[in-house]
């Protein structure tokens, strides 16, 4: 049984390749669909903005020092993906990496730090950087990239 450090109620995705992957990846700890597209993947748990209940997603893993990114690309779609907005609205998430859970707390990055972290995921995931420009073609926007540090209590 999976262990949440975040209480409520979980509503799996709507997406059944999301809901599938979630799924696996969190019953084998990560053994098992713990890759998108060839590169590793963490599962973030968000509260819903407005409906409050536990809702998941797996994102490429950007990790540094024990610091995680996440870019809101939402593959270069016009809007910024749902799990940005309750990221935003409620700033504690729970983050698996393998075996790993720990609650972590989300800022939006901005400045030098932004473009450094920027730098460092495209170094990662070369197409990181075509899913931005794509985003700003089709949606006008920026993609949003969010830090992921250990909470404190």
């Amino acid at each position: 049984m999976t262990r949440n450090l975040l209480d409520g109620e979980f509503v799996p995705s709507s997406d059944p390749m999301t809901r599938e992957q979630v799924e696996l990846y969190e019953r084998t700890d990560g053994r098992e669909g713990a890759t998108m597209q060839g590169a590793p993947v963490i599962i973030l748990t968000t509260r819903g903005a407005r409906s409050g209940k536990l809702r998941k997603v797996a994102l490429m893993r950007i990790e540094r020092g024990g610091v995680y990114a996440v870019g809101a690309s939402a593959g270069g779609q016009v809007h910024n993906p749902s799990w940005y907005h309750n990221l935003v609205a409620n700033p504690t998430v729970q983050l698996q990496d393998g075996p790993h859970r720990s609650l972590m707390t989300a800022r939006t990055a901005n400045g030098a730090e932004r473009e450094d972290w920027l730098a460092y995921a495209d170094e990662l995931y070369p197409f990181f950087s075509d899913m931005r420009d794509r985003a700003a073609e089709t949606g006008n926007r920026e993609v949003p990239l969010v830090l992921l540090e250990p909470a404190t209590n």
